[in-house]
């Protein structure tokens, strides 16, 4: 196993569990399907991708989330606002030009804040 981690927009906090957790496999189509429940759309995708997690558990900790919970920073559905977003960028941009994840990670800065400047919600989810 090893480090997954999705950026996706939803209409609100817990869509994108409740999409997985009560949806039906769908052998036709191959996906989940939920009637009830609308399939959040991922805007970016990694793949063991250490510093951005311990980036994204850092804000979590800032933020008091984990207050009552495990301080364990796994399946772990994080809000990104703008200012999130605007903090991440510019560190990305601090750090050396041949950084593996760099471009990837600034496409998801402009896709996230392109959603967020629509009136999205971004969020951030990891599983280990």
């Amino acid at each position: 196993m090893g480090l997954d981690a999705y950026a996706y927009v939803a209409g609100r906090k817990g869509q994108y569990d409740e999409y997985y957790e009560k949806g039906v496999w769908d052998a036709n189509s191959q996906e989940i399907v939920n009637p009830t429940v609308t399939k959040p759309r991922e805007i970016a995708y990694w793949r063991k991708h250490h510093d951005l997690q311990d980036w994204m558990r850092e804000l979590w900790l800032q933020r008091d989330y984990h207050k009552g919970i495990a301080d364990v920073f796994n399946g772990v559905e994080l809000e990104l606002t703008w200012d999130d977003i605007d903090r991440l960028e510019q560190d990305i941009k601090s750090i050396h030009e041949n950084y593996l994840y760099r471009d990837h990670d600034l496409e998801f800065c402009r896709a996230a804040k392109a959603e967020l400047f629509l009136g999205a919600r971004v969020f951030y989810n990891s599983s280990w």
